[in-house]
C-alpha cells in the first residue's frame, strides 16, 4: 500500500494510518510526492469533481477545501470512505475502479488543497453577465435552504442544518428563530427544507414546510414529511400533518429528500420526494420516494389523482420515476420540475398526471464511478425531459419571473445550479423550451430562487450563506 505523502514547508510528512512521520526533503521524495499529487488530481477530476466540485468547494456533496471533516477524520477513515463509500450518504465506493495506491494519491491531492480560503462576500464574482446588478440582501446565514415572502416587508427563511425558521423584516433577519418548529434530522442532506405559504395566506395564514422526519423508535430511519401551521408572536402553532409516509417506508439513508412545495389555482398542493438513494423504488408506486405528490391544501386526497384505482399505491402520487427533484413550480397552468441526475443527466421536466419519468431505467447520466448506469435514454411509456444538462449543473431551486421589474422575461423560469454556482434564465414559449442563459455565476452555490413582491429576484446561496437581491443591470433591455 502506498504511503501518504504531504509536502510541508520544512520537510516531507508521511502518514500511515494514524501515525505521522517527518523526514527531511530529498529530490527523490519531493519528486515522488509531486508525481503522486498530480496523479491524484487527475483521478479526482475524473471521479470526484462531479459531486465535490472541480475546485473541491462542494456541489452535490460536501466542501473538501475547508478541511472540515464530518464523516471521516483520520487518514485511514478518509481512504476507507473513498474505497468503500457510504450508502447512507449517497457516496459510491471506488474500490472496484481505483487501486489502493490510486486512492492514496487522491487523498494526497485532497489534503494538499485543505484549508484553502472559503468563498466570502469579498470574493470577486466572475459573472460575465451585465443583465443584472447584485447586492447582498442578507449575510451570515447557516446553510439557508428556502425563502418565501409573505408580504412586501416580511419573509420566512429556513436553515437546513439548524432546523430553524427565521422571520425577515425589510431585509433584516430576526435574532431569534421561530419557536416550536418540528424536530428534524439534519444528517447528510436532511434537515429543515422548503417553506411555502398558502395562496390565500392573507386570509388564512397557513405556512407549509417540508423536512426530514426521524422515527422516534431509537432507529435512524427518516423520510420527507410535510406539515402546515401558523406563526403568531414568533411561535409555530396549530400544526397539521399533511403527508407522512407509512412507518415501514422510512429509510436509513440520508440523501435525496426532494422536498419542494408549490400550489396550483385549484386548491392543490404539489411536493417532491426524492428516491432516497434507493433508485429502483422510484418505479414502485407502492412506495412514496422518487415521486411528485399531489394533495389538497388540507392534506386530503384529490378525487382525480391518477393511481387511486390501485389499492396498494400511495394515493397522493401524481407522477413517478424521479431521482431527486429539488426544483418545483406551478405556473401558467403547467407544473415544472428540475431534478438531479447522477453524473450528467440533470433534467427540466414538464410534469403530467400519472406519467413515468424513467429513473433509473432511462437516463442521460452515468454512475459517479464512471461506469454505465443504463444503456437507455428513451423507452416507450417513459417521458423525455424538456431539456437535460450534461455535465450536471446540480439543479436546485426553481421559480418563475413575474412583475414589472423584469417584464421582458415575464413567464421565464429561473433555475439554480449548485455545482456550477449559477442562476440560469430559461426562455419558454407555449410550454416549450426555447433557450437559456446564465444570469449569475460564481457568487456561491445556488440553493433557492424566488421573485419577490417588488419584482426583484432573490437568490439563496450556500458557501457563502447569503441571500442576494438582483435588479436590472446595464445589459438588460427592458421596454
Amino acid at each position: 500500500m502506498r504511503t501518504l505523502i504531504w509536502i510541508l514547508g520544512a520537510g516531507v510528512v508521511f502518514g500511515v494510518g494514524l501515525t505521522v512521520y517527518s523526514f527531511a526533503k530529498t529530490p527523490a521524495t519531493i519528486a515522488q510526492a509531486k508525481a503522486n499529487m498530480v496523479h491524484g488530481e487527475e483521478l479526482y477530476a475524473k471521479n470526484c469533481a462531479a459531486c465535490h466540485g472541480a475546485d473541491l468547494g462542494g456541489g452535490l456533496a460536501a466542501n473538501l477545501a475547508d478541511d472540515v471533516w464530518v464523516n471521516a477524520k483520520t487518514a485511514s477513515e478518509i481512504t476507507a470512505m473513498i474505497k468503500n463509500g457510504n450508502d447512507d450518504l449517497g457516496m459510491p465506493g471506488f474500490g472496484d475502479q481505483l487501486s489502493d495506491s490510486d486512492i492514496a494519491d487522491v487523498h494526497i491531492f485532497i489534503k494538499s488543497q485543505a484549508g484553502r480560503q472559503k468563498v466570502t462576500a469579498a470574493t470577486e464574482a466572475k459573472s460575465g453577465s451585465t443583465l443584472v446588478e447584485t447586492e447582498v440582501w442578507i449575510d451570515g446565514l447557516d446553510a439557508p435552504w428556502a425563502l418565501v415572502f409573505t408580504s412586501a416587508h416580511h419573509a420566512l427563511l429556513t436553515e437546513k442544518s439548524s432546523g430553524e425558521i427565521f422571520e425577515v423584516i425589510d431585509g433584516k433577519k430576526a435574532e431569534m428563530p421561530v419557536s416550536g418548529v418540528p424536530k428534524v434530522n439534519s444528517k447528510g442532506q436532511g434537515g429543515l427544507l422548503d417553506v411555502a405559504i398558502d395562496p390565500d395566506y392573507a386570509e388564512n395564514g397557513w405556512i407549509y414546510i417540508s423536512f426530514s422526519h426521524q422515527l422516534e423508535n431509537g432507529k435512524d430511519l427518516n423520510m420527507t414529511k410535510v406539515v402546515r401551521a401558523h406563526i403568531k408572536q414568533g411561535r409555530w402553532i396549530d400544526e397539521q400533518t399533511l403527508f407522512e409516509a407509512k412507518l415501514e417506508h422510512y429509510l436509513g439513508t440520508h440523501h435525496h429528500y426532494g422536498s419542494r412545495i408549490t400550489f396550483d389555482e385549484s386548491g392543490h398542493m404539489f411536493f417532491s420526494v426524492g428516491e432516497r438513494g434507493k433508485k429502483d423504488m422510484a418505479q414502485d408506486i407502492t412506495r412514496p420516494n422518487g415521486k411528485i405528490h399531489r394533495l389538497m391544501r388540507d392534506g386530503s386526497v384529490p378525487k382525480d389523482n391518477p393511481f387511486l384505482e390501485n389499492p396498494k399505491a400511495y394515493p397522493s402520487i401524481f407522477s413517478y420515476g424521479h431521482r431527486n427533484p429539488q426544483g418545483l413550480i406551478y405556473t401558467d397552468g403547467r407544473l415544472w420540475d428540475t431534478e438531479h441526475g447522477p453524473r450528467g443527466g440533470d433534467e427540466l421536466n414538464l410534469i403530467k398526471a400519472g406519467a413515468n419519468y424513467g429513473w433509473p431505467v432511462i437516463s442521460y447520466g452515468i454512475n459517479y464511478s464512471g461506469t454505465v448506469l443504463t444503456p437507455y435514454t428513451h423507452m416507450e411509456g417513459m417521458e423525455q425531459p424538456v431539456s437535460q444538462w450534461t455535465p450536471s449543473i446540480a439543479a436546485c431551486g426553481l421559480d418563475v419571473v413575474s412583475g414589472e421589474m423584469f417584464k421582458d422575461w415575464d413567464g421565464y423560469l429561473l433555475a439554480g445550479a449548485l455545482k456550477f454556482k449559477e442562476l440560469r434564465l430559461i426562455a419558454l414559449e407555449d410550454g416549450q423550451y426555447v433557450s437559456e442563459q446564465i444570469l449569475l455565476k460564481d457568487k456561491g452555490r445556488v440553493r433557492d430562487v424566488t421573485t419577490g413582491p417588488d419584482g426583484a429576484i432573490y437568490v439563496v446561496l450556500n458557501d457563502p450563506g447569503q441571500i442576494l437581491r438582483l435588479t436590472p443591470g446595464s445589459g438588460y433591455k427592458g421596454e
